[in-house]
């Protein structure tokens, strides 16, 4: 993956447009709906405004006024059936902001020992401080990493679509050797999603077997001879490939 300056630098030219600084200051909100934005359009192809009020946790009218003001700002559009889509300067916007996101989880994971499960709230907090020079050091400072330690893909890397795109182990073959490969943002998100993958050691990597799918809406698990009952509306946002 090559770590574009213009995500980190991108500067705007027209008088309704702000640089990443003066929307940071002016309008600090702006920077969590293109970054929620940028992702549930990866995800999903599409974003509404539905979507926006229940992962930013506002309401609707609030989204609705949000948007209006991202698109005076040429951060965002929005077609006669509702579909919301960033600009090119959104986007970019987005992808910066979540790059920041990911490597404050590699700082705090790699370099600090913080809790792998945690990583994300405080991640969450740190992106918006996070220097562009700081980020840039962490981005070669790590390898040039393709995706964050929850295993979901840097924006433009090689390996952003195979990711996004993975099956979700609630979907899983039986008696298959897996692999998991990638915890989604949305999972991330549940509570107490990630400290139950810390518990039972499903990780980025973990090498596992579905053995069986249960009454009760659980799967049975093998990973490394442990079995592991896994609940499918977690399992949902666990990602794996076939080994």
């Amino acid at each position: 993956m090559s770590f574009s300056p213009q995500c980190i630098t991108l500067m705007s030219m027209e008088k309704n447009e702000l640089t990443f600084e003066q929307l940071q200051e002016k309008f600090p909100a702006a920077l969590n709906y293109l970054v929620t934005m940028f992702l549930l359009e990866r995800e999903y192809g599409k974003v509404l405004n539905s979507q926006l009020a229940k992962k930013l946790n506002v309401s609707k009218p609030a989204v609705n006024q949000a948007i209006k003001r991202l698109k005076l700002l040429n951060l965002a559009q929005q077609d006669t059936y509702r579909n919301i889509t960033l600009t090119q300067l959104g986007r970019s916007y987005g992808i910066k902001v979540l790059t920041k996101h990911y490597l404050a989880e590699y700082m705090l994971i790699k370099r600090m020992n913080y809790p792998w499960e945690k990583a994300d709230d405080e991640a969450q907090r740190l992106q918006h401080t996070i220097s562009d020079e700081f980020t840039e050091y962490l981005y070669e400072f790590f390898g040039k990493p393709d995706r964050c330690p929850h295993g979901n893909p840097f924006p433009g890397c090689e390996a952003e679509h195979a990711l996004i795109s993975a099956p979700r182990l609630d979907s899983a073959p039986l008696n298959v050797p897996l692999e998991v490969i990638r915890i989604t943002e949305e999972g991330e998100a549940v509570q107490g999603l990630l400290k139950f993958c810390n518990m039972h050691n499903l990780y980025p990597g973990t090498k596992i077997i579905a053995r069986e799918f249960l009454t009760d809406e659980s799967m049975e698990v093998e990973n490394n001879n442990f079995t592991i009952k896994i609940p499918l509306s977690t399992a949902h946002y666990l990602c794996y490939r076939v080994i």
